[in-house]
């Protein structure tokens, strides 16, 4: 049996929960039966593979002396963070599901889904400022990613709906700022809570970042390769909302079927678009993503490489099989 992601790397997923859910369980400001606390629990609870903070953890076994306490706290923070972006993501995009559920704004309405996203990314600032010594202003990147690069990508993604004339340089800089940014992050920071050396941190944020930018490349493809069950929504739905991914980049380049990808805007009716969809999965537009997103896995092997001096890189390895293995 193939193991999970949590057990692969020896980490106790319910642990990691614990100190997520303890994050709003501890705050005096909020009473345990109100719908923000419930909310937030709700949503720990509904599942997850809880991907960035066990990456903290994983950057923590790269320093000679980690503070279990502070590397835990630093990785449900940033959990935090990323929960609080799927809540803005699924509002502004109009995502009614979230992990095979009703999505927040869904359950509870959009304003007070908003109170909960916003609660969430203020609250990781207030967690990581017992950290302010010059020494250990590192943390700060972390809400420094809840309030710039996070909000950068997706007003990036926002400001090119339907717009056909997206570079992939454009494309890569938006993935870069919304998902790869994050990853890197959380190694960085669980290495230099653990004292690691400036060269090995920034090596796994290097890592980091290329394993983030394959996973969303890679996510953009399975958007049009995976079924309708297991997606949740029916398929190319990045593109019926006016997402120019990397494959409809790729598909662009067709003199043939640009024209008819060009033309697909907010009404379209749905079987025109079913039918620019198909000719985008015949295309080679996937197998070129499949390409750019296989060379940044590659490149982040190259980094275990250089890190192959510490036990730990062998946790690289679990995570590079893990992003470079998902279903299609």
């Amino acid at each position: 049996m193939k193991l999970k992601l949590d057990e692969a790397l020896d980490i106790p997923l319910r642990s990691v929960d614990r100190e997520i859910e303890n994050i709003v369980k501890h705050d005096k400001d909020v009473p345990r039966s109100s719908t923000l606390a419930k909310s937030i629990i709700d949503l720990v609870r509904s599942g997850g593979k809880r991907v960035r903070p066990l990456m903290v953890i994983v950057g923590s076994r790269f320093g000679p002396s980690p503070d279990e306490r502070k590397i835990w706290r630093l990785a449900a923070a940033a959990e935090f963070i990323h929960a609080a972006s799927l809540i803005h993501d699924d509002i502004i995009d109009d995502s009614p599901v979230r992990r095979g559920q009703k999505a927040l704004h869904v359950k509870i309405g959009i304003n007070e889904a908003l109170h909960v996203g916003n609660y969430m990314s203020a609250r990781v600032i207030e967690l990581i400022s017992v950290y302010s010594a010059d020494r250990e202003r590192y943390v700060y990147d972390l809400s420094s990613l809840a309030t710039t690069q996070l909000c950068l990508g997706e007003y990036q993604q926002l400001a090119h709906l339907y717009d056909y004339n997206v570079t992939v340089e454009e494309y890569l800089e938006k993935s870069r700022n919304k998902t790869a940014q994050l990853m890197a992050t959380c190694l960085r920071i669980g290495a230099q809570a653990a004292g690691a050396n400036e060269e090995t941190a920034d090596l796994l944020y290097s890592f980091g970042e290329k394993l983030g930018m394959a996973f969303q490349i890679r996510d953009d493809i399975l958007d049009f390769t995976q079924s309708a069950e297991k997606l949740g929504k029916p398929a190319g739905s990045d593109l019926r909302k006016g997402q120019v991914t990397l494959p409809v980049l790729y598909a662009l380049q067709d003199e043939e079927l640009a024209p008819s990808i060009r033309a697909i805007s907010a009404d379209t009716p749905a079987e025109v678009t079913d039918l620019v969809i198909a000719a985008i999965q015949h295309s080679d537009a996937l197998q070129k993503s499949e390409c750019l997103s296989a060379q940044y896995l590659d490149e982040a092997r190259d980094i275990i490489n250089r890190l192959s001096h510490y036990p730990a890189h062998r946790d690289l390895l679990v995570l590079l099989q893990y992003f470079g293995g998902r279903e299609s």
